[in-house]
């Protein structure tokens, strides 16, 4: 397994200390539509001694979940996938939570000695904060609250046979993530991808190489599964991996340090190890650290460079 991040931003301070590190492998935003961004990237990227491996969040991806879309997004995404491809990057990281993104209802818990963590709690939702997602028009949002579970798969199917074939022949994988929260149902709207039975069937749907999970680790955390067992289950599927840990349950949940939480984080890096897993493995919604106020929650820099070292050094001690 390899040691990623994502950056924010990524400025030659936050490239220098992920390489200082120990990280070979970052995650990059999804670029738009000119082919410059990504290959430009991969370029500075790589004269830090980097690979650019993942291409994760703000994909041209709603109208394919409300099921409106008339292959604009589509071919957007087949273009993207083409264009990873000819670049070697061999990781697309999507999700099927329409109408939302990830959600939190609180960006400033209390953690260990007073750092700031993301925290969720379905009583508060209303007033939740949505993370990485556009506010979408009164359209969307009826469209959204209108559909159901079996017409999410159904479109979620037809995205799959559209694009996993260009995907298959780019060499490129898409890797699903799940809900956050993990939810049936969140702010009126229906959701697919919040258990394992959800993965389970996700991957029946479409047996193809390059149709493979995302294991957040604190999003299936907060299911109240058992991590390394479920790791196991999930087995070869894994392609990418949230290194992360909440405390709590799925209606009521709250962030930790990496070796704060309640996972045996050992046992999951050896059960990762079990099932040959050997992707890149990133730390995700660290904890804000004294001095990073104005930073993105989740997504400071201070926690990470914690979370790298926390890492690596189970890499080392289970290897």
């Amino acid at each position: 397994m390899r040691l990623g991040t994502v950056l924010t931003p990524i400025s030659d301070e936050n490239l220098t200390l992920a390489a200082q590190c120990g990280v070979t492998d970052i995650t990059h935003r999804y670029p738009g539509e000119d082919p410059a961004v990504l290959r430009d990237a991969q370029r500075r990227i790589a004269s830090f001694g980097m690979n650019l491996s993942v291409v994760e969040g703000y994909l041209p991806i709603e109208n394919i979940k409300l099921g409106i879309d008339e292959g604009r997004e589509l071919e957007l995404l087949k273009n993207l996938v083409r264009h990873m491809g000819g670049l070697g990057i061999r990781l697309l990281c999507y999700n099927f939570m329409s109408g939302t993104d990830w959600v939190r209802t609180r960006l400033d818990a209390p953690e260990r000695g007073g750092a700031k963590v993301t925290a969720f709690d379905l009583a508060d939702a209303d007033a939740a904060v949505r993370l990485g997602y556009k506010p979408a028009d009164a359209r969307s949002e009826e469209l959204a609250r209108a559909l159901t579970p079996d017409k999410l798969w159904d479109h979620l199917e037809r995205l799959l046979n559209g694009l996993l074939p260009v995907a298959e022949e780019c060499g490129v994988t898409l890797a699903m993530h799940p809900d956050d929260p993990p939810l049936p149902m969140l702010l009126g709207k229906p959701r697919i991808m919040h258990s394992v039975d959800g993965f389970e069937r996700l991957m029946t749907l479409a047996p193809s190489p390059a149709n493979a999970i995302c294991f957040c680790q604190g999003t299936f955390a907060s299911m109240n599964v058992d991590i390394p067992a479920t790791i196991r289950r999930l087995g070869p599927h894994i392609k990418y991996v949230h290194f992360r840990d909440v405390r709590g349950t799925r209606d009521s949940f709250a962030e930790t340090f990496h070796d704060n939480g309640p996972t045996d984080m050992a046992a999951a890096l050896r059960a990762y190890r079990e099932i040959g897993f050997d992707g890149p493995m990133r730390p995700d919604h660290v904890p804000q650290l004294v001095g990073e106020d104005d930073g993105e929650p989740g997504y400071t820099m201070l926690g990470r460079l914690f979370a790298f070292g926390y890492i690596r050094g189970l890499m080392h001690a289970t290897a």
